[in-house]
């Protein structure tokens, strides 16, 4: 088996971040998102996958390398255009030639894994086998009809009027037989090809379509919120570790990380908190759920719930909450005053607040 990694998207909803950077390589407890899918893969014994990217490929190359470091082989496919998932896989063909494979959206998050279904797949080898999960608002979603034994009945991208609660989160395990439903279908109504399309016309062709119902964690994370929330969830998971310094009048409380060659003089950490290498806090209070990138600075600031990217800097403020700083990004203060704040700050920004 393959795998197939779908890097190439614009990133429109995660803005003004993806202006500069792969919306896949956003951090979540400062891991790229796109690292924890090459692990996930790896945990299913797939060695051999390929990563789409667009002709704006602003560092996935650099961030992932040929893949050795993880164990597995990287192959780099360039799609020349968004076209659509089933457009993907097509540009991949000769990367994937006849071998079943296991296709992930590069900007989900399924820390439980999917070993379960995928040894499923493996047993029974469908044609095409579907991830879904229960969502609030399917019209967002490609949604899945099923039957009783977990057959695929129907699938219908985006629908206006959901006939299921069930969407397609973003996985997906195929044999060979998918390419030539791609080959079948024809651009959508917003002139890509769909997955859902090349997966319905299997179904149509009576081609064995299964489906599982997934029970783990799962995010998109393609919006600001999501990366706040799946960036929480992840640290629940935090073990702590200090190999950074941290000095005697400072107090850490609770599943902290301070990695190597960061520095935490007269503060106070709440975990679940990771503070990145080269790092340096001072005289600041951290609350839980925050991920403070490398080379960062804080200084005599209190924040919680928030995302603090490389090499940003964040000075005197005193109630920063769910938040996220952009790449050397710097946010400081002014002197009108007020108590909190809420921000999202693109890379390479200044910012003033009152003080």
């Amino acid at each position: 088996m393959k795998a197939l990694v779908l890097a190439g998207g614009t990133g429109t909803r995660l803005r003004p971040f993806s202006y500069s950077m792969p919306k896949q390589l956003i951090p979540i407890a400062n891991t790229p998102v796109l690292e924890y899918i090459v692990r996930g893969i790896l945990d299913l014994g797939v060695q051999d996958i390929g990563i789409i990217v667009s002709g704006l490929d602003n560092g996935i190359r650099q961030a992932l390398g040929d893949g050795s470091r993880f164990g597995v082989r990287l192959t780099y496919i360039l799609q020349d255009a968004p076209l659509g998932l089933a457009h993907a896989v097509s540009t991949a063909r000769d990367f994937l030639g006849d071998d079943d494979f296991v296709m992930y959206l590069g900007d989900n998050m399924l820390p439980d894994g999917i070993s379960d279904i995928a040894d499923e797949f493996a047993a029974r080898r469908p044609a095409a086998h579907v991830v879904v999960g229960k969502v609030a608002d399917p019209t967002a979603f490609g949604v899945a009809e099923l039957g009783p034994n977990g057959e695929v009945l129907r699938l219908v991208e985006k629908p206006q009027q959901p006939r299921s609660d069930l969407a397609l989160i973003g996985v997906y395990l195929f044999t060979a037989a998918i390419h030539e439903a791609i080959a079948a279908i024809t651009p959508g109504a917003r002139g890509e090809l769909e997955i859902t399309d090349a997966i319905q016309w299997l179904v149509a062709a009576g081609a064995d379509v299964r489906a599982s119902q997934y029970e783990g964690y799962w995010r998109d994370t393609g919006k600001v919120e999501d990366v706040l929330t799946c960036n929480e969830r992840i640290l629940d998971d935090l073990r702590p570790s200090v190999a950074g310094a941290v000095d005697d009048a400072s107090v850490l409380v609770g599943p902290v990380v301070v990695e190597e060659t960061a520095r935490v003089v007269r503060c106070r950490i709440e975990g679940p908190a990771i503070i990145g290498a080269g790092t340096v806090v001072e005289d600041s209070d951290i609350g839980p759920y925050t991920s403070i990138g490398r080379d960062c600075t804080v200084v005599e600031s209190r924040l919680a719930h928030s995302i603090v990217l490389e090499g940003a800097s964040v000075t005197g403020l005193q109630g920063m909450h769910s938040s996220i700083v952009g790449r050397s990004a710097s946010v400081g203060i002014t002197t009108e005053g007020t108590d909190r704040y809420r921000l999202v700050v693109g890379d390479h920004t200044h910012v003033e607040v009152a003080a």
